[in-house]
């Protein structure tokens, strides 16, 4: 067992630094990526969702992938993206007339474009949710569940990108 995993481990390094693949799943052939600000399109417009989302959105698929980004000029990876929802409603009723649990809902659009594969090009929506308790305001609640949400949409929206699960 230990001679195959000296064997093997060699060959996982070398794929694993040759733009082919990684550890996470994710299937990379390019080099460069360019994470366009998310516009603030939605109802209820929060200052500083934009750039959270998207620095959340960067730093996961910067981390996870390799890729340099570039600001400007030919990037193999483009992701431009618009938050088109953010609402809060009731999910939970008690005595069918007391809200128990609200639900905190952020919504976004996605253009990815794979300019070594124009196949794996795609548009589409990721939206995901938190409750919260109803006896707390959404102010006192936004900033964790910004936090859990904006994790959970950056791993969808690299998943989607890279990950051909």
């Amino acid at each position: 067992m230990r001679r195959l995993l000296i064997l093997i481990l060699p060959v996982l390094l070398l794929c694993s630094g040759c733009g082919v693949y990684s550890f996470t799943g994710a299937s990379i052939e390019g080099k460069s990526i360019n994470i366009h600000t998310f516009d603030n399109r939605a109802r209820n417009v929060v200052p500083s969702l934009s750039p959270n989302l998207t620095s959340k959105i960067r730093a996961r698929i910067l981390t996870q992938t390799g890729l340099t980004p570039v600001a400007v000029g030919e990037a193999d990876y483009d992701i431009t993206g618009t938050i088109t929802g953010y609402e809060v409603t009731v999910s939970g009723v008690a005595n069918t007339q007391q809200a128990t649990q609200n639900r905190l809902t952020i919504t976004l659009s996605v253009v990815f474009k794979n300019k070594l594969n124009e196949k794996a090009d795609f548009t589409q929506t990721f939206s995901r949710f938190a409750d919260f308790p109803a006896s707390q305001t959404v102010e006192a609640v936004e900033s964790s569940l910004m936090e859990t949400i904006g994790n959970q949409l950056a791993d969808d929206i690299f998943n989607k990108a890279f990950v051909n699960w």
